[in-house]
């Protein structure tokens, strides 16, 4: 008996063993940095009691400049499976508390084990970075194994779900797995993103900068747009990835959870009547809409602080998760530019991806003008959102609450690229251009002053209403704008069978 103990002991001791990581010095030098350890982490996401680790003992396998010497179980990540909301997931955390959490052959094996189970039972994968990058002791070892997880990466893409929360300073190697990902999360204060450090850009390029304005949190939320979403500290990290779970199915073959709700879905809301205001040139909310159709208020903005004169994120109506995209007059009128057509084209493409109903309001007056855009490759980037709503599936609705101007009123999910049922409010302008610019073309200036005024209210009295549209059949209902929430649940329904295939091929070339 006294020998089975002792085995047991030592089963014991060894888990102790994993579970300290790196060392009590080195979690109490953590701490002090505000951070979380991997297990806290995973502990703070998964439901209680539900995580399952792989590979606990596992030790890396060096053995040149001493390596040998620090053997430590586990060896930097933490790996497994657990549930969110009753939902299976699969989870890695990187442990800074070992050897700063870079990447050997050993855990990028770990972290290949569970993509590649998560793949097979069609669950989602989160990871929770927080790495130095590759283990430079190791050489190419350890880049085989980041080029190992970048192909299951995209392997995995468009069949389950793949969050990445960035939380501590993540280089080189140790970005481009969450690039792949669909979703990319940062801490304020606490994570960095970058290919090269502050260092190396002085070394090279003698560019003075600093960690938090090279690859920060809001550097990353508000100017390049890698990142989507910001929380205060790990803990509402944590949250908003199950948040945004929620929202989601666990793989391309299910439909998204639907939740129950008590918002009745004929409510109607009647502050959307006069939101619009009548001076066609003065800007309003359009979150304000976009909160008072979805079910109780509730939506989750994805990409909040970049190319802000595009809405993109998630609502439920009804109980059943949408993708919402929309144009925000109250920011750069919300004129459609490169930022804004990138930002959306991606989020349409995702929900596209995990059967996730798209609705679009528009209130667009056109594509930014200027250099900058053209030289950026406006035609390009915009093209990007066109090709994202005319390949999308899933049933596609579409609310034009005021401008729908030129081809962006074609890009925005007009019937004539797939949209299944497009709405129009009273207030919706459907035009080639502005009515003063229009008249300006038509008569070349020729007119004297009355005449132009007259012929400008010619044009928007003809235009500058839904209801040319409709008489093409453009639009398939003109809609009080406080009956919208009840009219999308009624065309959600309607869709709700839909069966769509886009030809055989081996997949589009949509122009990157």
């Amino acid at each position: 008996m006294s020998n089975l103990d002792e085995i047991y002991r030592r089963l014991e001791e060894r888990n102790r063993q994993a579970e300290l990581g790196g060392g009590q010095e080195r979690i109490d030098k953590l701490h002090k940095t505000g951070r979380k350890t991997a297990r806290e982490r995973i502990e703070m996401l998964l439901d209680p009691g539900t995580f399952v680790e792989f590979d606990r003992f596992v030790v890396h396998r060096a053995r040149d400049f001493d390596m040998e010497k620090t053997l430590i179980p586990g060896d930097g990540v933490v790996s497994g499976h657990g549930k969110i909301d009753g939902r299976l997931v699969y989870v890695f955390a990187q442990d800074f508390t070992v050897f700063g959490g870079t990447l050997s052959r050993a855990n990028a094996d770990k972290v290949i084990k569970i993509m590649d189970l998560a793949l097979k039972m069609g669950a989602p994968v989160i990871g929770l970075n927080d790495s130095g990058g590759a283990r430079i002791q190791e050489g190419v070892e350890s880049l085989a194994g980041y080029a190992d997880i970048f192909y299951r990466n995209v392997m995995s893409s468009g069949v389950i779900p793949q969050i990445s929360a960035i939380l501590g300073a993540c280089a080189g190697g140790a970005v481009y797995s969450p690039a792949i990902t669909d979703f990319i999360l940062m801490t304020k204060d606490s994570s960095y993103m970058f290919v090269t450090g502050p260092d190396v850009i002085k070394a090279v390029t003698h560019e003075e900068v600093t960690k938090d304005e090279l690859g920060g949190a809001m550097t990353h939320n508000a100017k390049s747009g890698v990142a989507h979403l910001m929380a205060e500290d790990e803990e509402q990290a944590m949250m908003m990835i199950r948040e945004l779970m929620s929202f989601l199915p666990s793989n391309n073959m299910e439909e998204p959870p639907v939740m129950k709700t008590t918002d009745d879905p004929n409510r109607e809301e009647e502050k959307l009547q006069d939101i619009v205001p009548f001076d066609p040139n003065k800007p309003y909310d359009m979150t304000e809409i976009i909160h008072s159709v979805v079910d109780d208020g509730n939506f989750m903005q994805i990409m909040p602080h970049y190319a802000q004169n595009m809405i993109t994120g998630f609502g439920r109506l009804n109980g059943k998760p949408v993708g919402i995209v929309a144009n925000q007059p109250a920011f750069l009128a919300g004129v459609l530019d490169i930022n804004s057509s990138v930002k959306a084209a991606r989020f349409v493409r995702f929900c596209d991806a995990f059967n996730i109903p798209l609705i679009t309001f528009v209130d667009v007056p056109g594509f930014l003008p200027g250099t900058s855009q053209e030289f950026g490759g406006i035609i390009k980037h915009g093209a990007k959102l066109l090709y994202a709503f005319a390949e999308a599936t899933v049933a596609k609705i579409t609310v034009i609450t005021r401008k729908a101007y030129g081809g962006a009123y074609d890009v925005m999910s007009s019937k004539h690229i797939g949209a299944d049922v497009n709405y129009a409010w009273p207030t919706a302008e459907i035009a080639v251009m502005g009515a003063e610019g229009a008249v300006n073309i038509i008569f070349r200036d020729k007119l004297t002053d009355d005449d132009k005024a007259k012929a400008v209210k010619d044009y928007r009295d003809v235009f500058a209403s839904p209801y040319k549209a409709a008489e093409q059949g453009y639009i398939d209902e003109i809609i009080y704008p406080k009956h919208t929430r009840r009219k999308l649940i009624q065309a959600l329904e309607m869709c709700s069978n839909k069966r769509k295939n886009n030809p055989p091929r081996k997949h589009g070339n949509i122009p990157l």
